[in-house]
């Protein structure tokens, strides 16, 4: 297998080379030690770690949880039970921020609609509500 930089790894993992060096600088991944002429060489493993990453971002887990997911995964204690009880926390977070969407959605509506669209920007009411200047 050719030797894996820091460039070829990004490309694999589908990730930018700032996002491997932020994620070393976070522990989150290894780095490797430097090579004759400054070169890092990549273990093929960090290609899944990055794309583990990846994955759990997409699915709202934050930096802080996906560092708990990496430790629950190489801990041989762990089980499945532990993993299922974060992914429930975080389908309640979700579910909380969905609503909170929700409201926030209803109030930009409701402002909407008691704008005609016309006249300056002092006689909009969206801008008053937000202002406190009426509208609620």
């Amino acid at each position: 297998m050719e030797p894996l930089t820091i460039g070829k790894v990004a490309k694999l993992a589908e990730v930018g080379v700032e996002t491997i060096r932020y994620y070393e600088r976070e522990g989150l991944i290894a780095a490797p030690p430097r090579l004759e002429g400054g070169y890092r060489h990549y273990p093929a493993q960090t290609v899944e770690r990055l794309r583990f990453i990846r994955r759990a971002k997409a699915l709202g887990f934050s930096l802080r949880e996906v560092r708990e997911l990496l430790a629950l995964r190489i801990d041989p204690g762990t089980t499945c039970d532990q993993v299922k009880d974060r992914a429930e926390v975080k389908i309640a977070e979700i579910e909380e921020r969905i609503l909170s969407l929700k409201r926030m959605r209803q109030a930009l509506r409701k402002l909407a609609a008691v704008c005609g669209g016309e006249g300056s920007v002092e006689e909009c009411p969206i801008l008053a509500a937000l202002e406190n200047k009426g509208h609620r």
